[in-house]
């Protein structure tokens, strides 16, 4: 029984319900196809117009639009051109400057060292060091 029925397959056109405007029936009102909302605003008919124009160009959709690229392209100039400058002031420097510079790094690099010294000494070291200053100044005071 149910492979008789396998057999008989209705149609698909069989199942569906026919829409009665079809049959021609003159005082039946045709209904309008319905208009997508998305596909009728303005910018999304501008979006597929562009999409539409760059696949006729050859232009993927990953690409980037041409500002962005040329402002891209300026950045990197500059900064290559940033660095370029920062190398040639280096090497512009003269044996002089260069000794200077040295000398310069090494003085401050022994004050800092003698500052950590001076931080890790004990409060009374501290303490006699200021003793002395003002024991002395007092002492040139009544001299003058």
């Amino acid at each position: 029984m149910y492979s008789e029925i396998q057999r008989e397959r209705p149609e698909v056109g069989n199942i569906m319900a026919h829409p009665d405007y079809i049959d021609g029936n003159p005082g039946l009102i045709k209904p309008k196809k319905l208009l997508n909302p998305v596909k009728a605003s303005k910018s999304h008919q501008e979006l597929h117009r562009e999409l539409l124009m760059n696949h006729k160009r050859g232009l993927g959709v990953e690409s980037k639009p041409e500002l962005q690229r040329v402002l891209e392209h300026r950045r990197r100039n500059q900064l290559i051109r940033q660095r370029k400058e920062e190398e040639e002031a280096k090497k512009l420097k003269s044996p002089f400057e260069q000794e200077l510079l040295k000398r310069q790094q090494r003085l401050d690099k022994l004050e800092k060292e003698e500052e950590k010294h001076e931080e890790h000494a004990p409060e009374f070291i501290k303490v006699k060091a200021n003793l002395r200053r003002t024991a002395t100044l007092t002492g040139e005071e009544k001299v003058v």
